[in-house]
């Protein structure tokens, strides 16, 4: 599996394969069992859903950062990765840890696709 470079290409790839509800219904399971209170509608729209999780992990990251790296361990983000991204620019970080958010919960939904 390669593992899309960009947001764009990520919910290109979602909808070409009718995965794009099931990638939504991931993000609130995962987001559920971190006891964060969000819930994306399944009908939201690409962009909405890029600028609400980046809005919620800018949140997480100031306010509540025990809740940030609860999620990212209930997800499994590659801690590696996320040590990667540069910390100088906090609404930067959000963005990018996002997108790691979303290509982790994406990888979830293409394997249990293809394999069940």
């Amino acid at each position: 599996m390669k593992l899309p470079a960009t947001f764009n290409d990520l919910i290109e790839e979602a909808n070409q394969l009718a995965l794009y509800k099931k990638l939504i219904q991931q993000l609130n399971k995962d987001f559920l069992f971190a006891n964060i209170d969000l819930d994306f509608d399944e009908e939201i729209l690409p962009s909405s859903l890029k600028l609400l999780l980046h809005e919620e992990v800018y949140r997480l990251i100031q306010e509540k950062f025990a809740d940030y790296l609860n999620l990212l361990y209930i997800i499994d983000v590659p801690e590696k990765q996320v040590k990667a991204l540069n910390g100088n620019d906090t609404v930067k970080l959000a963005e990018d840890v996002a997108f790691l958010i979303l290509k982790r919960e994406w990888q979830k939904v293409w394997f249990k696709n293809k394999y069940s």
